[in-house]
C-alpha cells in the first residue's frame, strides 16, 4: 500500500484529490496538511511514501518546502500538483527535488499514475515537460532574467502583476509589508525594471500571469 500525505491550503482541493485517490486500491491517504508547520507535525506522526504538494501556500511555499525536505534528508517522494503552468514551474520544481509535476487542471486519472511512478523511484513528467527538458538541454547557457528569482520574489512579481496591493500580498504570504517591499525592490533590480507598470508588462510577456 502506498501511503500518501496531501499538503494544500485549500480543503476543497484536498477533498478532490482524496476522492480521486480513493478509487485506487493500492493508495491510501494517511493525512492532510494546510501549511508547512502542519506538514512537519503530521510527517512526524504519520510517515508516508509520497507527498502530494501544492506550491502556493501561506508561509513557506512549495519550493521552500522542497528545499527544507532536501536539507533534512527526507526520503519522502514529492509530487507537486499546482495551478501554475508547467512552462514556468515544472523544471524549477524538478531541480528543487520534486519527483514529478502535474497541473491541477489535468486528468485526475493522471494523478494516480504519477503517484505510482514516483513511488517506484522514477520521475513523472508529462510529454510537455519532457519536451521542455529536452529544449533546456539544447538551449544556450543564458536563462530568462526571472529564472534568478527566489520563490518569494517570483510570488511577489506575480501578485503585483495581478493587481494586488503590497498590504494584500503581505497578508496572503503571511509576511510583513516591509518584507514584501524588500522582495519588490529585489525583483525590480534583478529584472532591470523601475516600476510596477513595467513589472506587469514583463510578467505578461513572459507568461507569468
Amino acid at each position: 500500500m502506498i501511503k500518501v500525505i496531501l499538503c494544500d491550503d485549500h480543503a476543497v482541493v484536498r477533498r478532490g484529490i482524496r476522492d480521486t485517490i480513493a478509487e485506487a486500491v493500492d493508495i491510501q491517504v494517511v493525512g492532510e496538511a494546510g501549511s508547512y508547520p502542519e506538514l512537519r507535525e503530521l510527517m512526524r506522526k504519520s510517515p508516508c511514501d509520497v507527498l502530494v504538494l501544492d506550491l502556493n501556500m501561506p508561509g513557506r511555499g512549495g519550493l521552500e518546502v522542497l528545499a527544507a525536505l532536501k536539507e533534512e534528508g527526507s526520503t519522502v517522494r514529492t509530487l507537486v500538483v499546482s495551478m501554475y503552468p508547467e512552462d514556468q514551474y515544472a523544471i524549477r520544481c524538478l531541480r528543487a527535488g520534486a519527483r514529478g509535476y502535474l497541473n491541477k487542471a489535468g486528468d485526475p486519472a493522471e494523478l494516480v499514475q504519477a503517484i505510482r511512478v514516483v513511488m517506484q523511484g522514477r520521475k513523472y513528467v508529462t510529454p510537455a515537460v519532457a519536451e521542455m527538458l529536452v529544449d533546456t538541454l539544447n538551449a544556450p547557457e543564458s536563462e530568462e532574467l526571472h529564472a534568478s528569482l527566489s520563490e518569494r520574489e517570483l510570488q511577489t512579481l506575480q501578485k503585483i502583476a495581478s493587481g494586488r496591493k503590497l498590504s494584500d500580498i503581505a497578508e496572503e504570504l503571511m509576511l510583513s509589508p516591509k518584507t514584501v517591499s524588500v522582495y519588490r525592490a529585489r525583483v525590480l533590480e534583478k529584472l532591470h525594471l523601475t516600476n510596477n507598470a513595467e513589472l506587469t508588462v514583463y510578467a505578461i510577456r513572459n507568461g507569468l500571469v
